[in-house]
């Protein structure tokens, strides 16, 4: 369980391909602090720690988080946000996040609004997962890159966040641009209360 509040960002040193898998290397100031078998959330995807090796360390995605991430369009040398699993007895800054990426989006618009700067992007609507609480809610949370953020205007398939100096700097926003695709994970008190919903509906 993470919270959406991103404490760097790693860099990739080196990708392999094995088989349906992918094995990511990446380098980030807490190496060291890591341990095999922790959970680490990359870009908002929940990812199992399977190697150090000095001040690097090694991630597995298998074939359905590639499909369903941004993971697979990463090359060495890129930023990756990441956050460690919520200690339980600590603040909850963000939301609730899973790191169960749901789909991803594409950034159709960038806008400097006097300080902040505004991003919009762009998901497949699906009636049916829109159903089951795939969707969005003007003030309410959304994780993108693993990021928590306030929803803002929020269309059957966009979504518009306000990101702040400090976040734009320390974050991989810092990258994303007009045409850039990022992880979407939707607020997972939505899919229970749709869940809900559609029991006492049947009932």
């Amino acid at each position: 369980m993470f919270s959406g509040i991103i404490e760097e960002f790693a860099t990739v040193t080196k990708i392999a391909h094995d088989k349906d898998n992918i094995d990511f290397t990446l380098t980030c100031s807490f190496t060291q602090e890591l341990k095999i078998d922790q959970s680490v959330a990359h870009n908002g995807v929940c990812l199992t720690v399977v190697r150090i090796e000095g001040n690097e360390y090694v991630v597995t995605a298998m074939k359905e988080t590639l499909e369903r991430s941004n993971l697979g369009l990463l090359n060495v040398g890129d930023k990756v946000n990441i956050e460690r699993s919520m200690l339980m007895n600590g603040r909850l800054d963000g939301h609730i996040v899973q790191g169960h990426v749901d789909m991803t989006a594409k950034c159709i618009k960038k806008e400097d609004a006097n300080g902040s700067t505004y991003f919009t992007f762009q998901y497949e609507y699906d009636k049916e997962m829109a159903a089951r609480g795939y969707f969005c809610v003007d003030k309410g949370s959304v994780t993108i890159n693993g990021v928590s953020l306030t929803v803002c205007n929020p269309t059957e398939n966009t979504v518009t966040v306000a990101i702040i100096p400090y976040t734009l700097e320390h974050t991989n926003f810092c990258d994303i641009n007009e045409g850039s695709v990022v992880n979407l994970e939707f607020d997972i008190l939505g899919k229970y209360i749709a869940r809900l919903n559609s029991l006492s509906t049947k009932n």
